[in-house]
């Protein structure tokens, strides 16, 4: 419940900021015949944050470019240009934006832990998925590294089975394996 008015204090600071750096004089042409073009009815100006100064912090921060100060109790434009109000100007504990129950300094900080928590958050994300995916190939390693032994296993069983069956049909024939050039000896 808390993060709502958070959220809409800072979609209201970007719109201030938005509104404030791309704010131009509006100009309505007319020309010099009889004839004048029709322009769609401008919207009445809001009342200066400067004259609520005096009032209510609620009556103030109606306007969204409007910051309550509280022990002078004066209503002030947003400083836009300097994203944060200075300390000349009003101290960040005691200055309200948007509401008045959050105080510059408490938002800063909410914010700087949220983005932290954040920030940390997607790097053990990362960190999870890449560790994971490691896993996952040196347990595929491991599995095709056994195959792998079972395999040369079977084949050095199957070799051992194949010398014993030959020494057996040498020894019926009466074939020697002693000495591939017995057979070329003379026996003198």
């Amino acid at each position: 419940m808390n993060c709502i008015p958070l959220v809409l204090l800072l979609f209201g600071l970007s719109s201030t900021l938005a509104q404030n750096s791309t704010a131009s004089p509006n100009t309505t042409t007319s020309s010099s015949t009889a004839t004048s073009t029709t322009t769609p009815p401008a919207t009445p100006p809001r009342p200066s944050c400067e004259s609520k100064t005096g009032t209510s912090c609620e009556e103030c921060l109606e306007n969204v470019e409007c910051l309550w100060c509280i022990p002078t109790k004066k209503c002030i434009t947003y400083p836009a240009k300097t994203i944060l109000p200075p300390h000349s100007l009003c101290p960040l504990n005691d200055a309200r934006w948007g509401l008045c129950t959050i105080n510059f300094q408490i938002l800063i900080i909410t914010m700087s832990v949220a983005g932290a928590l954040l920030i940390i958050g997607i790097l053990v994300c990362i960190f999870c998925c890449c560790k994971c995916e490691n896993a996952g190939s040196a347990r595929f390693d491991n599995r095709m590294n056994r195959k792998q032994d079972k395999r040369k296993t079977k084949q050095e069983e199957r070799k051992a089975e194949m010398k014993i069956r030959h020494d057996e049909i040498r020894q019926k024939y009466g074939l020697s394996r002693a000495s591939p050039y017995a057979k070329f000896e003379n026996p003198s």
